[in-house]
């Protein structure tokens, strides 16, 4: 082979690394980040997921404070701890453990609501530090939740742009769900 042909294969050889090896490495790195974005929501979710343990917790404590003062209030009660089971028992489905957190949020509220019937309930040490213990869970629960959603727009947005769906395609990488209030009287602080 003679000095020009080996030239010129080498070269040849040279442009095909390029158009071969350039796409390859781009396929490489795009999947790494998917990869890294799904460990990020999956860990958002986990903090999200401690917080509502948290709030799961509070609840009894609660509602036995309440119970003393509030005999007359049973139907209240009873729908707090069957709000309290059904979210605590909700799949790993997202919508499904949404609508149940959303569902305890609302009873958790009616029953805070029952302190303004009951001065002695509304003045108790206990029932206060619960309270305040409660609302701070829920200002966590609050930025957790937006932590979570950050990384899952972040995930999704990847996951619609070309050509990087190209590679969301290829490998199976699906759309992430907001952990997203339906009712918006949830939006305010209710606490």
């Amino acid at each position: 082979m003679s000095g020009d042909a080996a030239e010129a294969l080498g070269f040849l050889c040279g442009v095909f690394g390029v158009v071969v090896g350039l796409p390859l490495l781009w396929a490489i790195l795009t999947y790494n980040r998917f990869a890294r974005l799904g460990q990020h929501v999956k860990e958002s979710w986990s903090g999200v997921d401690v917080e509502l343990k948290r709030r799961h917790d509070l609840v009894p404590n609660l509602v036995e404070t309440v119970k003393g003062y509030a005999k007359h209030e049973r139907e209240t009660l009873e729908m707090v701890v069957a709000a309290r089971a059904k979210a605590m028992a909700a799949g790993e489905a997202l919508r499904e453990r949404v609508d149940g957190e959303s569902e305890l949020g609302r009873s958790l509220g009616r029953l805070i609501a029952l302190s303004e019937s009951y001065p002695e309930l509304k003045s108790d040490r206990h029932f206060l530090e619960l309270q305040r213990e409660l609302s701070l869970t829920e200002d966590r629960i609050a930025a957790s939740r937006r932590f979570y959603n950050s990384n899952v727009r972040e995930l999704n947005s990847l996951r619609i742009q070309f050509p990087s769906n190209l590679v969301a395609g290829a490998f199976g990488f699906r759309e992430e769900r907001f952990f997203e209030l339906e009712d918006p009287s949830e939006r305010t602080a209710r606490i």
